[in-house]
């Protein structure tokens, strides 16, 4: 198994640490390696929880047909002779 060491680490993040690992019963270093573990085997975000949310708030109200309107033709590019 490896191990790593993490210098220059700020003292009140170290004090959280060791309360947060009293909390939990746990050594300094075990809740160290469960933050790691729950920090990076989580999900990527992508977004799709966001559009689900909002399609369930919106729902009761009903859906909007907008009207397009209609599009022009583009325009001929201008000429710099």
């Amino acid at each position: 198994m490896a191990s790593i060491t993490v210098r220059n680490l700020d003292e009140d993040l170290k004090r959280r640490l060791r309360i947060r690992a009293a909390e939990n019963d746990r050594s300094m270093e075990q809740e160290a390696r469960e933050i790691l573990k729950a920090a990076l085997y989580q999900q990527p975000l992508t977004g799709e929880g966001l559009v689900s949310s909002i399609s369930w708030s919106f729902e009761p109200l009903g859906g909007v047909e907008l009207e397009l309107p209609p599009r022009d033709p583009t325009r001929e590019p201008p000429t710099f002779d």
